[in-house]
């Protein structure tokens, strides 16, 4: 796992350095090729002829995955010797924009950011590419019909990861009779994995009329507010059979609140039992003991 973290910042830094030095060979001629040679003060930072600055953005910290992508992203720029921009928008795409527009002002080398959410951000990355700064999307697409606007891509196939949670769930009903009640825990709205998650996931139990999807509200892929929206299901639908979660953290949430409901069943089922037996056997202190004894 955390190897897979790590290769992430690793994966960011490889496609800053083939961007610009791309940017160095076309600009400079000759003289790109002969500063290739060349390496920082440690042998680590890229060979070019000034500190290549990163100007990031990141979504914010709502969860576990999030976090270690940060540390990943400080980690390898570091290593690289790049001079890192950080930005947290505590996932509001607003922040992001500032953010962005600060990076273009700043005259960063490249920009690399985590889209809050899919779509609004043509206006943003036009001004980004007529200032001549590459930007990289990771981890999240943006909705955009003009692929210009960024250079590349980093990141999952979420409509795939969608399908697979769907085709799980699809292969271990696929016999049953009766009608399975799925409740799903959406990441933030309009976000790419929690539109692609749940394209794929719909794609593939739609086969199947028995699985049911009786309420899908949004938990902002925090802990917290998976807790908050599966206490809400569990009090709202007397059956559930599945939940179907987004990520991790809101998935930790709702087992928390799914735990918390058995207890609270099983205390008011145990003080139902008392009172039924303080009823059928007062007056008997003796069987009362014998019926406490056996509960």
């Amino acid at each position: 796992m955390m190897r897979s973290k790590k290769k992430w910042g690793l994966t960011i830094t490889l496609a800053m350095v083939m961007l610009v030095s791309t940017a160095c060979n076309s600009g400079n001629g000759a003289s790109g090729t002969n500063q290739a040679g060349s390496g920082g003060e440690n042998g680590s930072a890229p060979a070019t002829s000034k500190t290549i600055t990163l100007g990031f953005s990141q979504v914010g910290a709502e969860s576990g995955w999030r976090s270690a992508n940060t540390k990943s992203i400080q980690d390898s720029a570091k290593e690289a010797g790049y001079d890192l921009k950080f930005s947290d928008a505590q996932q509001k795409q607003e922040n992001q924009i500032k953010a962005l527009r600060s990076f273009i002002q700043q005259k960063v080398t490249v920009i690399a950011f985590s889209p809050v959410v899919e779509s609004g951000w043509d206006t943003v990355l036009k001004e980004a590419k007529d200032a001549g700064i590459p930007v990289i999307l990771t981890d999240r697409a943006v909705d955009s019909a003009d692929k210009s606007l960024y250079k590349t891509f980093i990141g999952s196939d979420f409509v795939e990861e969608g399908r697979k949670a769907g085709q799980w769930l699809s292969d271990k009903y696929k016999d049953t009779q009766e009608e399975i009640n799925i409740v799903e825990l959406q990441g933030t709205t309009g976000s790419a994995p929690a539109n692609d998650r749940k394209e794929g996931f719909m794609e593939v139990i739609g086969s199947n009329a028995k699985l049911k999807v009786i309420a899908s509200q949004t938990g902002d892929f925090t802990r917290a507010k998976g807790k908050e929206v599966m206490q809400a299901f569990l009090k709202a639908h007397k059956k559930i059979d599945v939940l179907y979660a987004h990520n991790d953290d809101m998935a930790l949430g709702a087992i928390q609140a799914i735990e918390a409901c058995r207890s609270e069943t099983r205390r008011r089922y145990h003080d139902y039992l008392c009172r039924c037996g303080e009823r059928w056997y007062a007056g008997s202190s003796r069987r009362q003991d014998q019926f406490y004894r056996g509960m």
